[in-house]
């Protein structure tokens, strides 16, 4: 596996793509890279999306796409609201096709394509409504 870096065009498209989804949706999506090794990561995307606030949106709603590039893991995990209305399968060809992408040194283009992928399974579940606002900020957050 290539070693996992991001050109600051590649984080604009990525941000773009987090904009872009939000468009269709109610849902809010972030995307954090830590860059150390980590434990369990289950727990430490959980950790990072309260530490990132994502637990207080107004719908529950948040999605977050955690990566760990030194441990070659990839994570995403949605609020309370997701869960309540979505199959416990809900992220698996998500995730997947992030990490075929990612598999091929495609970090960028994975973790664009798998925030296309929620956009529009979250637009279902969530429309974009007049009166949303964007809860959250955009960019890429780094640990």
């Amino acid at each position: 596996m290539k070693k996992f870096s991001l050109s600051e065009k590649e984080e604009e498209k990525i941000i773009r793509a987090i904009q872009e989804a939000e468009r269709n949706t109610s849902g809010e999506i972030r995307v954090h890279i830590d860059a150390e090794p980590n434990g369990n990561h289950l727990d430490i995307a959980t950790a990072v999306f309260h530490s990132l606030k994502m637990n207080e949106t107004k719908d529950r709603n948040g999605v977050l796409f955690h990566v760990s590039p030194k441990d070659h893991n990839f994570t995403v995990i949605g609020d309370i609201g997701i869960d309540a209305v979505t199959s416990e399968d809900f992220w698996d060809e998500i995730k997947d096709t992030v990490i075929k992408k990612f598999k091929k040194g495609k970090y960028a283009k994975g973790l664009v394509k798998g925030i296309e992928m929620a956009g529009i399974a979250l637009q279902k579940y969530f429309p974009y409504d007049d009166e949303d606002k964007n809860e959250l900020p955009d960019e890429i957050s780094w640990g």
